[in-house]
């Protein structure tokens, strides 16, 4: 019988990607939903790193940097789509920021997305430097 129950030969630890996936998941649409700016932007990026940490255990992807740029440039497209066609183009003020829930949920994604892509693209330009 094994020490440690649930672990094999093969899998010698078990992963924290899973937990932080689901707590990522929740934050964010917690925060999209409620339309706290800070927490959907938070959750986004504890999901999207998750998500990249995840495929990058498994063997999905060698490094995780490029998922990083894809769920990022996805979150900044999508986000930008819910603001293009959902909020009327003379909402799109600073002064409607706080008044108009859409804008502000959409402006969340947009800025989450943008900080995954930017995160992704200094860690590979660092990464091929440093190597």
């Amino acid at each position: 019988m094994s020490e440690e129950p649930g672990l094999s030969d093969q899998y010698p630890r078990a992963s924290p990607w899973p937990l932080f996936v689901a707590l990522g998941l929740t934050i964010s649409e917690i925060g999209v939903f409620i339309g706290i700016f800070a927490v959907a932007v938070f959750g986004l990026l504890l999901f999207g790193g998750s998500v990249a940490g995840i495929l990058t255990e498994s063997g999905y992807t060698t490094r995780p940097w490029p998922t990083l740029l894809a769920f990022g440039g996805l979150l900044a497209v999508a986000g930008l789509a819910v603001v293009v066609w959902q909020v009327p183009l003379d909402a799109v003020t600073l002064e409607n920021f706080g008044q108009n829930g859409l804008l502000a949920r959409g402006v969340a994604v947009v800025a989450s997305g943008i900080i995954l892509v930017l995160a992704g693209a200094v860690a590979s330009v660092v990464e091929q430097t440093s190597a």
